[in-house]
């Protein structure tokens, strides 16, 4: 099932989203932003504008019709950059801060622990690891991670 939304979506000649709302008010450079991004990742979206104010609410994004379904997808896999951490390969200490090695789906990386508190249980059995610059990794199943990983990941946990 396909829905619509009731203003449109478009990009303009610099790449910008513009949402037009149902006055016809042209706003350029929204945001798409996800109100549960790792729970419940096709429901609940906002169109928000530069100002900052929420232009319309999206019940289930992924239901949305094309192309602007599309523009949405491209425009959170820039916004939501989550790398995931398939191995972990070293750590300078057990203590914090440590520098981590880590293997991801983008490539093997190296950042800083700052302490156990940037260490995120989620309830489906994943974490949420924020580095010292505040870029989040996040680990999918810490129970389908190699033995060496868990291991590793029980220091901090």
């Amino acid at each position: 099932m396909t829905v619509a939304m009731q203003g449109g979506l478009s990009r303009d000649p610099h790449g910008r989203l513009v949402y037009t709302d149902t006055q016809g008010l042209v706003h350029v450079g929204v945001q798409a932003v996800r109100a549960f991004p790792i729970d419940a990742p096709l429901e609940g979206l906002s169109v928000v504008g530069a100002d900052g104010h929420e232009l319309e609410w999206v019940e289930h994004w992924g239901e949305l019709a094309e192309p602007v379904r599309g523009l949405i997808a491209q425009e959170l896999a820039q916004r939501e950059f989550m790398p995931t951490i398939e191995r972990l390969v070293a750590v300078s200490t057990f203590s914090t801060p440590s520098t981590w090695t880590v293997d991801t789906d983008r490539g093997r990386t190296d950042f800083i622990l700052k302490g156990e508190e940037d260490i995120r249980r989620l309830r489906d059995g994943g974490l949420l690891i924020t580095d010292n610059h505040g870029l989040v990794f996040r680990v999918l199943d810490l129970k389908a991670m190699d033995r060496a990983t868990r291991k590793l990941l029980d220091r901090f946990l």
